[in-house]
């Protein structure tokens, strides 16, 4: 899985794009029932806010806030 994720760090596309790219293949691969993908740390001074998931969360989950500053501009 590590490999698989740092095979994206220079990939030329946008976060988007690779986060629908890896939630595709980990959703093709090993078929798990609830899956969260997201929380781009900022590179370069620019917040980057992605965020993808199957669906609602199962209702015994418990998920920690974020916490992720919005952007702010320069």
């Amino acid at each position: 899985m590590k490999l698989f994720l740092q095979s994206f760090r220079n990939h030329g596309a946008f976060h988007e794009d690779c986060t629908l790219a890896v939630a595709k293949r980990v959703i093709e691969a090993i078929e798990p029932q609830w899956l969260r993908i997201g929380d781009m740390e900022p590179r370069g001074g620019i917040p980057i806010d992605v965020f993808w998931q199957t669906g609602a969360a199962p209702e015994a989950l418990w998920l920690p806030e974020q916490g992720l500053a919005p952007y702010r501009g320069r």
